[in-house]
């Protein structure tokens, strides 16, 4: 954190841009924390995919399966790893107001440059009780803190609420995990004030081009659907950025055979039948090479028949061919 609290929100306004990248928490085979496949995935993220930052412990990252210890392990090993390279926010949301301030804390001690926190989640709470949450939250802390608005919550977010919770001195974002409609009247009410990130890679590019999106913060889109020497995501990034948007259409589009296999696998599950896939996405990139082993309870395992649907999946969409021979499962 290389700011004050009074300067969260100009912070974040000037540091988040480009691809961020939502990254999930390897295990080992008999379910225990990969440290070493997180630092193995930490530097292919940085050096290879060289995502511009890198948004741990979150619903990626299993952070209600993690143990206190394990997620602020996930958290310092990442910061580690990001130093001098790319910007982390961690997630660092619990139903216990006390222990998100001591996760929230400890992220910003290490050297975290934001957190992010899901709204409290256990009993369901009216507007009142969330905001006083979050004012409670930010007044024991220091660092830019960002909302973390989704539905599997159980406690939603309205624009009203968003904007008079953005008035807190260091909430300074929110990721938006709701339909674009949402977004747009979160984006009119809070305006410039905090910075907006939504989850959908298909929709990254009409983002940026209609309402001023700047960052790619909460998914895991920047390193599923490319590789090191395939960056495509990140080239059409910057050419929207840049306001070269009938350019970055035409880079945008030749990622839709990977995006339709993304679609399947990532976003119908979770918008259909409200599973969170994230056994399918760990499965995925262990296909490219990366760290990740089994999901825990109670998640429930790809089975073998899914996992041979998915191989077959990426190999028609070309992405496994972009793959080093000795890094593709």
């Amino acid at each position: 954190m290389n700011y004050k609290k009074s300067e969260a929100k100009d912070a974040a306004r000037a540091q988040f841009r480009g691809v961020w990248a939502a990254i999930a928490t390897p295990f080992t085979p008999d379910g225990e924390l990969d440290e070493a496949g997180l630092r193995r995935n930490m530097r292919q993220f940085t050096d290879g995919l060289r995502i511009d930052g890198i948004f741990c412990a979150g619903t990626m990252g299993e952070f209600w399966a993690l143990t206190k210890e394990e997620r602020k392990r996930v958290v310092e090993i990442v910061v580690e790893e990001a130093r001098g390279k790319c910007k982390v926010i961690a997630h660092t949301g619990h139903h216990s107001p006390n222990e998100t301030v001591d996760l929230t804390r400890h992220a910003q001690d290490v050297g975290a440059d934001f957190a992010v926190v899901i709204n409290p989640y256990y009993p369901q709470a009216g507007e009142q009780a969330i905001y006083e949450w979050f004012a409670a939250v930010t007044a024991r802390t220091e660092i830019g803190i960002w909302m973390f608005d989704t539905p599997f919550s159980g406690c939603a977010l309205s624009p009203q609420l968003t904007a008079r919770i953005a008035e807190l001195e260091n909430i300074c974002g929110i990721k938006v995990s709701r339909p674009l409609e949402h977004y747009a009247q979160v984006k009119r009410l809070c305006g410039d004030r905090i910075v907006l990130s939504h989850p959908s890679e298909t929709e990254w590019l009409t983002l940026m081009r209609d309402y001023g999106a700047r960052v790619h913060m909460s998914s895991a889109a920047p390193f599923m659907m490319q590789t090191p020497d395939w960056r495509l995501m990140q080239k059409y990034t910057e050419l929207g950025l840049g306001g070269r948007f009938d350019e970055a259409a035409a880079v945008r589009d030749e990622l839709a055979p990977v995006r339709e296999a993304h679609e399947r696998w990532m976003r119908e599950p979770w918008l259909q039948h409200r599973i969170i896939p994230i056994a399918y996405l760990k499965a995925w990139t262990e296909m490219l090479g990366l760290a990740a082993g089994p999901v825990r309870a109670p998640l429930l395992q790809i089975t073998d028949d899914e996992r041979r649907q998915l191989k077959a999946d990426l190999e028609r969409s070309g992405l496994l061919k972009r793959v080093p021979v000795a890094k593709a499962a």
